[in-house]
């Protein structure tokens, strides 16, 4: 008896930590801790949606990231009289902001519009999100300037021009995908012939590794284990890409087309890679076998000219896609559930738009374009909804996150603090 007391104890108290941590997470890069957009469930979570704060966030599509009781975000400000993309940081707890740095000077996006009407055409400002990691914050601006500040202060530690030092090629809209961190090494697109992929030292800017012609898109790299090989999956205009993250060293490849812009990343599910993108491309999944030391993918299905992820990357759930899965259908497009394996559709609920998801434990968290915060189940057998508020005045376009049992959220006008319970 005394054995089992202890063991049921024990048990206890681990759940309780596990519970403890799930609630005290930070969400320190683009897309959540494994940059999947996943985040642990929330035991008891009564979806609540109670504001804790609003404050401005003028302009871009950037989303938030959270660690060290501060959330940071790209916004588009004003100094010396230039107008330009700017590094913000905001007390996490009470929104106001602590600091703010500038970042690149851009007087006129390529391509973009006026992000503060409500019609939907393409916006100005920043669509790259900060990655906080070892007690310093990273970012890529628009015109492909990498840069590392101290969190704490904002005090700049180096910056990387990667237009200027590595021969870079600028793509339409300009860039859009958030620094990939792996251990020391910050990985990005975007330089020219031969050094089209690059790893930097996160420490201090220095190139650790360059290779490759393929030329950039907007969608976010991603770290993922396949078959026991770590590696960082990049989404360029000819292939999917698969690098070894400490010397770039190419370990597979899987083409798919490209039109016009390809910006949600790739989504790993087991063995399998699937990608998606707009203007007529679709989508598709590749699934990767090992021979010997080396990696090989196979296509196993592919929807053309439909199954669109435009820009919002879906999430996964033992073996399901939940996501945005439209193309330019602005404040009507579906949240759907797509099977992974077979490409099959299960469900599909309107009204979402080009909206965000992440996903919490067993819980869809959505974004409508129009500023709704929406909770579903991640069940593929229906569209069940959990919670639903208006919370956002502006174009909603950037991931909602959960950090410290919290959602943060933002538009082209402001970002907001909710509590969930």
């Amino acid at each position: 008896m005394t054995r089992i007391h202890h063991l049921t104890t024990t048990l206890g108290l681990a759940l309780a930590t596990v519970t403890f941590s799930a609630e005290s997470t930070d969400w320190a890069k683009f897309r959540g801790p494994a940059g999947n957009g996943v985040a642990p469930a929330l035991t008891g979570a009564k979806w609540s949606l109670k504001e804790v704060w609003k404050s401005p966030t003028n302009l871009g599509f950037s989303s938030f990231a959270v660690a060290g009781g501060n959330a940071y975000t790209l916004v588009t400000g004003e100094t010396d009289g230039n107008t330009g993309e700017m590094l913000a940081c905001y007390d996490a707890a009470s929104g106001k902001e602590v600091w703010s740095k500038p970042l690149s000077v851009i007087p006129k996006y390529d391509g973009g519009g006026n992000a503060g009407t409500p019609d939907n055409k393409d916006g100005d400002g920043s669509r790259s999100t900060p990655v906080i990691d070892g007690g310093k914050v990273y970012v890529t601006d628009s015109l492909l300037h990498v840069f590392a500040f101290d969190a704490a202060t904002g005090k700049a530690v180096w910056d990387h021009d990667v237009m200027k030092q590595n021969n870079g090629e600028m793509i339409k809209w300009q860039n859009a995908a958030s620094p990939l961190i792996d251990g020391d090494v910050l990985m990005l697109a975007g330089g020219g012939k031969g050094q089209a992929l690059i790893g930097l030292d996160k420490n201090t800017g220095k190139v650790l590794w360059k290779g490759e012609d393929d030329k950039m898109t907007h969608a976010t790299p991603i770290i993922a284990d396949i078959h026991g090989v770590h590696q960082a999956i990049f989404f360029t205009q000819t292939d999917l890409v698969g690098v070894e993250p400490k010397k770039g060293t190419v370990l597979w490849r899987a083409e798919f087309p490209y039109k016009v812009s390809t910006a949600a990343s790739p989504v790993v599910f087991e063995d399998i890679v699937y990608c998606s993108a707009g203007y007529g491309v679709g989508a598709g999944a590749f699934k990767l076998s090992k021979k010997g030391s080396k990696l090989e993918a196979a296509q196993i299905w592919r929807r053309e000219n439909e199954c669109f992820n435009h820009w919002s990357t879906p999430v996964v759930k033992d073996g399901c896609l939940y996501g945005m899965f439209s193309f330019k259908e602005y404040g009507k497009g579906p949240l759907a559930c797509v099977d992974i394996r077979t490409g099959e559709d299960k469900w599909k609920e309107e009204g979402f738009g080009p909206g965000q998801v992440i996903l919490v434990g067993d819980k869809v968290v959505a974004t409508s374009d129009k500023g709704e915060i929406v909770v579903v189940e991640a069940n593929p057998e229906k569209y069940k909804e959990v919670a639903r508020k208006d919370v956002l005045e502006g174009k909603v376009w950037s991931y909602p996150v959960l950090a410290n049992g919290k959602i943060f959220a933002r538009s082209t006008q402001e970002g907001v603090c909710l509590d969930v319970n």
